[in-house]
């Protein structure tokens, strides 16, 4: 008695083979179009809110969040215009009493930037996206540099904005489009995150960038 055993040809496995290798092209191509699209926001972001902040600046001559007239204007919280934006980029629950919360309000009521409130927006990848200045509430005298170590040329001193829980690779992209891509140099400086919107610190001698697809950063620019 007689069995027919059928199998696969060599065209045919062929033909399977591609058909697996364009569906995994298509795939790969996907993700890296989605990565890119996640380095032009965070980008945008960036460069979108420093034009607000300059704007604000220039329009009111005051910083948001420290605006003194804020309240005579639009009825809004009113910092104490001592010339720093008061707390951390990561104050959560934001309220209107926290200048670098009221940053937001007093941009959206002003029309620099879209919404109402004070909550920090988030960016591309759920990370909050704000502001603090250098060291956050101490006077700019005694400002402690972050991301940049110790002494003037080497910190920040002034407004800067913060991204946090940047994959990898979204970070280093970030920085080398932006700046040098030097993770502890320039005006843009990242910090590796080992949690969640992390606060920011001073690291002035940690490893560089390190793309290993599981390392997420927090970046910093100086507004």
């Amino acid at each position: 008695m007689k069995t027919n055993q059928k199998g696969f040809t060599l065209v045919e496995i062929a033909i399977v083979l591609v058909i697996i290798g364009l569906l995994l092209g298509g795939i790969l191509k996907g993700q890296e179009m989605i990565t890119q699209a996640k380095i032009k926001n965070i980008i945008s972001d960036f460069t979108g809110i420093s034009a607000a902040f300059h704007g604000y600046q220039d329009r009111y001559r005051a910083l948001p969040g420290d605006d003194a007239g804020a309240n005579a204007r639009w009825g809004a919280t009113n910092g104490n215009g001592d010339g720093v934006v008061a707390g951390v980029y990561n104050t959560g629950p934001c309220v209107v009493t926290t200048e670098t919360c009221s940053w937001w309000d007093h941009l959206r009521r002003s029309g620099f930037v879209a919404g109402a409130g004070v909550s920090q927006p988030l960016n591309a990848v759920s990370g909050l996206v704000g502001v603090q200045t250098g060291g956050g509430e101490i006077p700019p005298a005694a400002i402690t540099p972050v991301l940049g170590g110790v002494g003037g040329a080497g910190g920040f001193f002034g407004v800067m904005m913060c991204s946090a829980n940047l994959p990898d690779k979204v970070a280093i992209a970030t920085d080398t489009q932006m700046d040098d891509g030097v993770r502890i140099a320039g005006t843009v400086r990242g910090q590796l995150q080992t949690a969640n919107n992390p606060a920011i610190v001073a690291d002035a001698t940690g490893p560089a960038y390190a793309e290993t697809g599981t390392n997420t950063y927090a970046l910093c620019r100086l507004l």
